[in-house]
């Protein structure tokens, strides 16, 4: 376990109310994102074995390896570089959940158990190792790889259950978004009217946010007898990049601060 200082900055941004807005437009960027790669240009929609899925999640793949060791290389926390990260794993999730469920023939719930598994187990490890899960102590290097990979987990395993969510129980997207909203709606009541564990919920939060930017994703750029919008993947995508650039570029967003008392923390 390192020990760092009480009041040295951390690497992520304060968990604010305009954190979460920029984190659903984020997973939403990834969904319409990773699908114009996939089905738009690679047509997997049409044929989930002819490689797409996979040629897209090796592309993005690429960027989020890229994306991860230029945050890594801030020496302190850079909102720019912070939120290309984020999208870099909500892309990458979005590619990797198809991949998983419908090339390799899976489906949303093994799919989504698996991930599950593979999220638990990383979050169980960086509390092994570092005494803390809380993002508040993201501020050295090992921490940051744990912190991402936890993060690209959850991205993965927020995809494969909007997916589920609005294909499988005859809901839609706009009936799985409401029931996201209403699961993120109970952990900030949590968060106000109960002592559960703030890094509990922060996680349960954050795991949620992501399948509400799938369904919303999939609800803009979806054809219209699927339940869409028909809006198109390039356009949405540009559409939401844009407004998450001028969000990050005019809201001023701080590093949180290390508390320097890990064993406080869950």
């Amino acid at each position: 376990m390192t020990k760092i200082p009480a009041g040295t900055l951390s690497k992520v941004p304060e968990v604010t109310l305009m954190f979460w807005i920029i984190k659903i437009l984020a997973t939403t960027l990834g969904e319409t994102g990773g699908d114009a790669v996939t089905m738009t240009m690679l047509h997997a929609d049409k044929n989930a074995h002819n490689g797409g899925y996979l040629i897209g999640t090796g592309i993005f793949l690429g960027v989020f390896i890229a994306a991860v060791i230029a945050q890594i290389a801030m020496k302190k926390f850079h909102p720019l570089i912070y939120w290309i990260t984020i999208v870099a794993t909500t892309t990458l999730g979005t590619t990797m959940a198809d991949f998983v469920d419908r090339s390799l023939g899976i489906g949303y719930a093994g799919g989504s158990s698996i991930l599950l598994a593979g999220l638990l187990a990383s979050l169980a490890v960086w509390r092994w190792r570092e005494g803390s899960i809380s993002v508040e102590t993201v501020a050295t290097p090992r921490v940051e790889m744990f912190y991402w990979v936890a993060i690209l987990f959850s991205q993965t395993l927020g995809t494969a259950l909007g997916d589920w969510m609005a294909d499988s129980n005859g809901l839609g997207y706009e009936g799985g978004a409401v029931v996201f909203f209403a699961g993120l709606a109970v952990v900030a009541a949590a968060y106000y009217y109960t002592s559960i564990s703030r890094t509990m919920l922060f996680w349960t939060a954050f795991i949620l946010t992501r399948p509400l930017g799938a369904t919303l994703g999939d609800l803009l750029d979806k054809p219209i007898n699927h339940g869409g919008l028909a809006i198109s993947r390039y356009l949405a995508s540009g559409i939401l990049a844009a407004i998450i650039v001028a969000l990050v570029l005019i809201v001023p967003q701080r590093a949180g601060v290390h508390p320097g008392v890990r064993e406080r923390r869950v």
